[in-house]
């Protein structure tokens, strides 16, 4: 997946609509924003007007919506606007809203989705930094039975299953397998409530936005019509026959399984207070807002501990370049020569490979009975990985060289001994300019990373 840019918007939009839970008439403008921005919310109604980061950190609150806070600013029923944006690859936007929650509009995604296709989607310069699933991860609420699990997928996809004790609605079955489909797909499933909920929510101070413009409403417990006209005139709905089970709506369903599709909507809404764009397949079992949250933190957690993720090798796959190209391009010879291959490079990035055998010239004295590999020559074939990167961008390589000027921010995290495979990638921290090239490393050992360090090289002709 490299080589695939960060987005925003092509302009800004602003949508109006009452809030669910306030039922106040609110506004909420999405605005294109720079690069590594992600996604952050501003309460343009409070004083200083504060700005909350979108991370799953910050959810405070998790009943019937997804609540963002911090210090005293909050804003809540943020997960479909979420959901947009995340399922159509942008990353990068200011949410401005003039209110505690975003508008429910029609309870789903679909106009958000609309002005998307409308405003257009821009490409920028820096590249998405996708986080890749490589071992299944799983997280359980054994009360509710709420189940969320991701595995390795070549692509982003989700499939959930909703289960309630209802006649009306038992269970269904929503899969998203690419999100390009999200907009025909999943967008318009609109959020859904259950009447034996409502009232409860109403004396809960929620919902007060509530209709049937802007939800499905399930009735499939039997009560008395005199309760049941009570609660269709707090939701505007029409006068119901309560011995009639079903959907009470102004618009039909869209799809028999809309409830599902609506569980698959809010829960990528959730992921995308991750903060990165992940690549892997989500299986989920009864979610709601309260596990995803989990998820999305669990997920925070594992990020954080390989901030930075080893490429992927597969050893059986042909090399972009074999040791015999590399000679052509470096004049390192043994016992220098610390490069085996190259399995990928772009412009402005490279990963290489180095097999760490025991035959090494240099572990005869370090160490003879504890042999390590040193930290300088991991250096050195960082810079060789570099050297490499950037004499494949020259005409005749064999007549220039890469020499080191100034090396920074080093760190040795583990011993790399005999029988360890070193998988390096470097990358440009900026575009060389004036022959000079400043690149960032790092060295991996399976999925461990176990030195990095930024170096600048001069690119100079051989005399």
């Amino acid at each position: 997946m490299n080589n695939i840019k960060q987005c925003t918007l092509g302009d800004s939009f602003s949508l109006t609509g009452k809030g669910l839970h306030t039922g106040l008439k609110l506004t909420l403008t999405i605005l294109p924003a720079p690069e590594d921005h992600g996604y952050k919310i501003q309460r343009i109604d409070l004083p200083g007007e504060p700005i909350i980061d979108a991370i799953a950190e910050n959810v405070v609150e998790t009943t019937r919506g997804t609540v963002l806070a911090k210090g005293e600013a909050r804003c809540s029923t943020v997960e479909h606007a979420m959901a947009a944006m995340y399922a159509n690859g942008i990353d990068n936007v200011l949410f401005q809203v003039n209110g505690p929650e975003f508008p429910i509009l029609d309870g789903s995604a679909e106009l958000y989705v609309k002005e998307i296709e409308r405003v257009g989607i821009k490409e920028q310069e820096k590249e998405k930094n996708y986080y890749v699933i490589k071992s299944k991860t799983e997280i359980k609420d054994e009360a509710t039975g709420s189940c969320i699990t991701i595995l390795p997928d070549e692509d982003f996809s989700i499939t959930t299953m909703i289960a309630f004790n209802s006649k009306v609605l038992n269970t269904q079955f929503a899969t998203l397998d690419d999100m390009r489909n999200f907009d025909k797909d999943i967008s318009a499933a609109r959020t859904f409530v259950f009447v034996r909920e409502i009232e409860p929510l109403l004396m809960a101070g929620l919902i007060k936005g509530g209709d049937l413009d802007n939800a499905i409403v399930i009735y499939e417990n039997e009560m008395s019509q005199e309760n049941l006209n009570k609660l269709c005139q707090l939701t505007g709905a029409e006068a119901h026959d309560a011995k009639m089970k079903g959907y009470l709506q102004h618009k039909p369903l869209v799809w028999e399984n809309e409830p599902a599709r609506h569980k698959l909507l809010d829960l990528i809404g959730d992921m995308a207070l991750i903060g990165r764009p992940i690549l892997g397949r989500v299986i989920a079992t009864r979610p709601g807002h309260t596990i995803n949250n989990k998820f999305a933190r669990l997920m925070r957690k594992e990020i954080k501990k390989f901030e930075v993720q080893a490429p992927k090798y597969d050893p059986n796959k042909a090399p972009v370049m074999d040791n015999i190209r590399i000679r052509e391009l470096l004049p390192h010879r043994y016992p220098m020569q610390l490069v085996d291959k190259v399995i990928e490079m772009g412009k402005k990035y490279i990963v290489c490979v180095k097999n760490v055998t025991s035959n090494e010239p240099f572990f005869q004295g370090h160490f003879p009975t504890e042999p390590v590999m040193p930290g300088v020559l991991q250096i050195e074939a960082l810079a060789q990985c570099g050297g490499i990167l950037v004499l494949s961008g020259v005409e005749e390589p064999e007549k220039w060289s890469t020499y080191f000027l100034k090396i920074d921010d080093v760190k040795f995290r583990q011993k790399v001994i005999p029988g360890d495979t070193l998988v390096f990638k470097v990358e440009f921290v900026v575009p060389p300019r004036h022959n000079i090239a400043t690149m960032r490393g790092f060295a991996f050992v399976g999925e461990t990373c176990v030195m990095e360090a930024t170096f600048t090289a001069q690119i100079a002709k051989n005399k």
